[in-house]
C-alpha cells in the first residue's frame, strides 16, 4: 500500500535520470550548441509530459488494473494493439538493460579503472574496436552477474534500488553545486591543449609550440617534421598550441554565447569542417553528428515514465498517485535536464564539451570534473545508479512478458507464462537475458540508444492514440477524472511521437512500425478471443454506422455494384446444412467482394426451440469457417417453413447492405420424393423471389 512519493514519484525519478545524463549530455551540448540541445531536450520532455497526461486519463478512468501500463493500454486498445504495444514495451525495457550495462562498463573502463582494459588502448579511432571488444566481454560478465542477482533474490534488487536512487540524487546535487562553485573560484583543472579549434592530447602533456631551446617536440614533429626550420602546416602556424582552462567557470569567458550554436562534425573530424588526424594527437569524432542523430541518442534519457504505473497493484490509491507522481517526476527531471544544458553551455569550453570520452583530460568525465567536492562522488554514484537501473530493467521486463503470455493473445508466447515454485517467470527471464546480450554485443551505447528510442516512442504513441480515440468516440465507459486532460493534448502527443521517430531515424521508425504491424496481423490471424470493450471495437462500430448511413443516401452506381448474396440452407436432422457446396458456390460468385448472408429456418415455436436455434446458428458458423466463407449467418424459428423463408428473403440485411441475389438448393429427386414438402417449399419461395425482383 504505497503512497505517491515512494510508489510513483521516486521510482519514476530513478528510471528517468539515467546513464546518458552523466556520459552524453555534455557532449550533446557541445555538438548541438546550447540552442539546439535545449530544443532536443525540450521536445523529448514535452513528448513524455503529454504522454503522461494521456496515461493519467487512462489511470483515472475507473479501477486501475494491477498489471500496470501494459494492462491499461491493452484494455483500451484491444488485444491486437495491446499485444503489439506490449511486445514493443518489453523489447524497449530489455534493450534498456543492455544500454545501462554498456553505460556502466564505459564508466568503469574509461573513468574508474582503465587498467582493467584487456585488448590494448581504447584511445582514438584505432582503439574503437578494442573498446567495443572490452564492452562485449565485460558487458556479458556484468549481465551474468546481474542476472544471477535477479534470479536468486528480487528482494535484494528492491533494496538496492534505494541505494541507486540515493546515488543519483547525490551525484546530481554534486554536479549542480559544482556549477556554482566554479563561478566563484579561479579556473583550475582541467587544463586542455588546443590548436585553434582543434583539441589535442600530446605525449607527456607537452603543449608548447616548439621544444625547449628550439628542440623538436612531438607536436612540432607531427605538424612540421624533424627539422626546427621546416615548413609547418599552415593551420599550425596560424594557431600555436596553447593550454587553456577547460572549465573557465559559470558565466566566464562568454562561454554561453560561444557555445550557443551547433558545431556538428563528421566522423574523423577534429573540428567542424576540418578533417583530423590521430597521428597528430588530434582528438577526432568517432561518429557523424546531426540534430537527428543526437535526438535519437538522447531520447532514452527521458523514458521511464511508466515505472510508477507498473506498480499500480501496490499503490494505496492508484488513481490519485499515478497522475501526480508521474507528472511531478517528469517536471523535476525536465527541469534538471534543461538546466544542465544551460549550465554546461555556460561553464565549459566548447572544445572540451565535444570531447566525448575525455581524452584531453586523461580520460576524465566532464560531469565528474565539474562536481563538488570530489570527482569520485559522481564516478561512483553514476556507476552504482546505472547498475541499479539495469537491475530494475532485468526485473521488470520478464514480468511484463509473462503478463502478455498469460493474456494468451499471442499463442506463440504461451511457454513464457510459466513460472517457478517461487513465482518467478523463469522462461521469460532467460529470453530477456538473451535479448539483452544481443544489445550488449552491439557494444556501442550510441547505436543501442536509437533502438530504445523507437520502441518507447511507439509505445507512447499508442498511449496517446488510446486516450484520444476513447474521447473522440465518446465511449460510454470513458469518464476520466483527471481534470487537466483534453483530447487535443493526446493528438499533439501522438504527433510528436511520430515526428520524433522519423526525425531521429526514418529507417528505424519504419522497422518498428513493420514489427508492430506484423504482431498485430499475427494476433488478428490467430484470432485473439478477448473482448475488453476496447476503443478499436468502438471505432469499428462508429465506422460501420457511418458507412451504413452513407449507403442510404443514394442507390449504388452501376460501377459500384457488388453481389450481396443470401444463401438459403436446408438443415438436416443434425442441424448441418444439407448442401454445403452452396456456400462455396456463393463465395465464388462474389469473388471476395460483396456480402454473404447465410440463413436457415427451423420449424417450431421459438420458446420451445431456443436451444435448437443456438445449436443451428453455431453449426452454420462452423460450416462457414470450414468453407472459408466470410459473412453473416442467421437462423429463424417459425411454425411455417415457407413463411419463414419468405420473411428471411424480405428482411435479411441492414440498410444499404440488402441482398440482391438469392441462392437456394434445387429439390433433389422431387419427382420420386414421397414427401411433397421437398418441392412445395421450393415452389412456395418463388412468389417471394418474384415479388423481390419486381421491386
Amino acid at each position: 500500500q504505497l503512497g505517491t512519493l515512494i510508489g510513483v514519484y521516486l521510482p519514476c525519478l530513478q528510471n528517468i535520470l539515467g546513464v546518458l545524463l552523466f556520459v552524453r549530455l555534455s557532449w550533446i551540448v557541445g555538438m548541438a550548441g546550447v540552442l539546439e540541445a535545449f530544443i532536443i531536450v525540450f521536445m523529448c520532455c514535452c513528448t513524455t509530459m503529454l504522454t503522461a497526461i494521456s496515461m493519467s486519463a487512462i489511470a483515472t478512468n475507473g479501477i486501475v488494473p494491477a498489471g500496470g501500463s501494459y494492462f491499461m493500454i491493452s484494455r483500451s486498445l484491444g488485444p491486437e494493439f495491446g499485444g503489439a504495444v506490449g511486445i514493443l514495451f518489453y523489447l524497449g525495457t530489455t534493450f534498456a538493460s543492455a544500454m545501462y550495462i554498456l553505460g556502466a562498463i564505459e564508466i568503469l573502463l574509461t573513468y574508474i579503472a582503465p587498467n582493467m582494459i584487456l585488448f590494448g588502448t581504447i584511445t582514438g579511432p584505432e582503439g574503437q574496436n578494442n573498446l567495443f571488444n572490452n564492452m562485449r566481454v565485460y558487458g556479458t560478465a556484468l549481465l551474468v552477474l546481474m542476472g544471477g542477482i535477479v534470479f536468486v533474490g528480487v528482494k535484494f534488487v528492491n533494496k538496492f534500488a534505494t541505494v541507486a536512487l540515493a546515488c543519483v540524487i547525490l551525484s546530481i546535487l554534486a554536479i549542480f553545486i559544482g556549477f556554482f562553485v566554479t563561478a566563484g573560484l579561479p579556473p583550475t583543472q582541467p587544463r586542455i591543449c588546443v590548436i585553434g579549434e582543434i583539441l589535442v592530447n600530446p605525449p607527456d602533456n607537452d603543449c608548447s609550440y616548439i621544444g625547449p631551446n628550439n628542440t623538436v617536440n612531438d607536436l612540432w614533429r607531427a605538424y612540421c617534421g624533424e627539422e626546427t626550420n621546416a615548413t609547418c602546416d599552415p593551420y599550425y602556424e596560424d594557431n600555436h598550441p596553447i593550454r587553456i582552462a577547460g572549465i573557465p567557470g559559470l558565466g566566464r569567458n562568454n562561454e554561453f554565447v560561444k557555445n550557443g550554436l551547433n558545431s556538428y562534425m563528421l566522423a574523423g573530424d577534429a573540428a567542424p569542417r576540418r578533417v583530423g588526424s590521430p597521428d597528430r594527437y588530434e582528438i577526432v569524432a568517432d561518429i557523424t553528428t546531426t540534430f537527428t542523430v543526437l535526438l535519437g541518442i538522447f531520447f532514452p534519457s527521458v523514458t521511464g515514465i511508466m515505472a510508477g504505473s507498473n506498480r499500480s497493484g501496490d499503490l494505496k490509491d492508484a488513481q490519485y498517485s499515478i497522475p501526480r507522481g508521474t507528472i511531478g517526476a517528469i517536471a523535476t527531471t525536465s527541469t534538471i535536464y534543461l538546466t544542465s544544458v544551460l549550465m554546461y553551455g555556460g561553464t565549459a569550453d566548447g572544445r572540451l564539451l565535444r570531447d566525448k570520452y575525455g581524452d584531453s583530460m586523461g580520460k576524465g568525465m566532464l560531469a565528474a570534473q565539474v562536481c563538488w567536492p570530489n570527482e569520485w562522488v559522481v564516478l561512483i554514484g553514476s556507476f552504482l545508479s546505472t547498475v541499479g537501473a539495469g537491475l530494475q530493467s532485468l526485473t521488470g521486463a520478464p514480468r511484463l512478458l509473462q503478463a502478455i503470455a498469460k493474456d494468451n493473445v499471442i499463442p506463440l508466447l504461451g511457454i513464457f507464462s510459466r513460472q517457478s515454485k517461487r513465482g518467478e517467470p523463469t522462461f521469460a527471464f532467460f529470453l530477456t537475458l538473451f535479448i539483452s546480450e544481443v544489445g550488449i554485443l552491439i557494444a556501442s551505447l550510441d547505436a543501442v540508444a536509437p533502438i530504445i528510442t523507437m520502441f518507447f516512442l511507439m509505445c507512447y504513441l499508442f498511449v496517446n492514440v488510446a486516450s484520444a480515440l476513447q474521447t473522440l468516440l465518446k465511449s460510454p465507459n470513458w469518464r476520466p477524472r483527471f481534470k487537466f486532460y483534453h483530447w487535443t493534448l493526446s493528438i499533439l502527443g501522438a504527433g510528436l511521437c511520430v515526428a520524433l521517430m522519423f526525425i531521429s531515424s526514418w529507417y528505424y521508425a519504419l522497422a518498428a512500425m513493420v514489427l508492430a504491424g506484423g504482431i498485430y496481423k499475427y494476433i488478428e490471424y490467430r484470432g485473439a478471443e478477448k473482448e475488453w470493450g476496447d476503443g478499436i471495437r468502438g471505432l469499428a462500430l462508429s465506422a460501420a454506422r457511418y458507412s451504413l448511413l452513407r449507403l442510404e443516401d443514394a442507390p449504388p452506381h452501376t460501377k459500384n455494384w457488388r453481389p450481396q448474396i443470401l444463401v438459403l440452407c436446408k438443415l438436416e436432422d443434425d442441424l448441418v446444412p444439407k448442401h454445403k457446396q452452396l456456400l462455396t458456390f456463393a463465395s465464388q460468385l462474389k469473388a471476395g467482394k460483396g456480402l454473404t448472408m447465410v440463413s436457415a429456418v427451423v420449424e417450431g415455436e421459438y420458446v420451445d426451440n431456443y436451444g435448437t436455434w443456438q445449436a443451428a446458428k453455431q453449426s452454420l458458423k462452423r460450416v462457414m469457417e470450414e468453407e472459408k466463407v466470410k459473412g453473416f449467418c442467421e437462423v429463424m424459428v417459425t411454425p411455417n417453413v415457407i413463411q419463414g423463408l419468405c420473411h428471411m428473403i424480405q428482411t435479411a440485411g441492414l440498410g444499404g447492405l440488402n441482398h440482391n441475389t438469392v441462392v437456394l438448393g434445387w429439390p433433389h429427386g422431387w419427382r420420386q420424393a414421397t414427401n411433397p414438402m421437398a418441392w412445395r417449399v421450393f415452389i412456395g419461395e418463388y412468389p417471394c423471389l418474384e415479388s423481390l425482383t419486381a421491386h
